[in-house]
């Protein structure tokens, strides 16, 4: 079988936790003296309209460079002007070109809260969501086996920082809400492909529960596809490459965050 992009991606992420010889007790005691967090599923859920997670992504593996040499401070800025409720800063920097230090200049740049956008493989990796800054660490229901997605969401409880559970199909979603996902996005990326379903979000959208804060991401292309969202009962879109790659990130953000008048 031919290897794929989240083939390379995990195995990488899972070399690299192996060789991790860090106490993840002395981390998580690290973790959870560090200050009270922003609140990122709390700033989705106060926003009055679609909020917008606003994502700092300098490459793709299946597109190479789409904004390779951007601030991470400045497009922070321009991101919160623009109506941004929360961040995303890729921190992957062999596959994506991100670092901890993008998310700390992100962050540092402005008063939003932030998701630490990475291939989160082992405990130790949330604790190090928690320390270098982040508000909110991804766990990608793809790659994790349900007993790792439990213990991870256990783990980012512990450490109070909130978590954004990924899935791609029904399957996915049984498993995120059985292991107590309270915000879940459904990304209409395929993760072996790359390919992108515009409609996947749209089909997913009544088989999460209310109760859950919802969020569709990846295939984000403007406005309209921002309305059929919402329409579709979303209550955030993170959005990278139309932003990363617009002349004005700013004007095309404030574009996307419709209010329920604009179904």
């Amino acid at each position: 079988m031919t290897r794929t992009y989240l083939d390379d991606i995990v195995a990488w992420h899972r070399t690299r936790s192996q060789n991790d010889s860090r106490s993840f007790d002395d981390l998580l005691n690290q973790a959870k003296s560090c200050v009270p967090t922003r609140g990122f599923a709390s700033s989705i859920r106060e926003t009055p309209h679609l909020a917008v997670i606003a994502e700092i992504k300098r490459r793709s593996p299946s597109k190479g460079d789409l904004n390779a040499g951007l601030d991470p401070s400045a497009l922070a800025l321009q991101y919160q002007r623009g109506g941004a409720s929360c961040l995303s800063v890729l921190t992957d920097s062999n596959h994506f070109g991100g670092s901890v230090a993008d998310l700390q200049r992100a962050r540092n740049a402005c008063t939003v809260p932030v998701i630490r956008k990475d291939f989160t493989v082992d405990a130790r990796d949330v604790c190090d969501a928690r320390i270098m800054g982040a508000d909110c660490v991804l766990l990608i229901a793809a790659v994790l086996s349900p007993s790792e997605l439990s213990t991870f969401l256990e783990v980012a409880r512990e450490v109070d920082i909130d978590a954004l559970v990924e899935v791609h199909d029904e399957a996915e979603l049984d498993v995120a809400m059985r292991a107590g996902a309270t915000l879940v996005g459904v990304n209409q990326r395929d993760l072996v492909t790359f390919a992108v379903d515009q409609a996947r979000a749209v089909r997913m959208a009544p088989l999460i529960p209310n109760n859950v804060v919802k969020v569709a991401e990846s295939g984000v292309r403007g406005r309209a596809d921002a309305i059929a969202l919402r329409a579709a009962g979303y209550d955030a879109i993170l959005v990278g490459e139309h932003l990363v790659t617009s002349p004005n990130p700013e004007t095309a953000l404030t574009e996307l965050c419709v209010d329920n008048e604009a179904q």
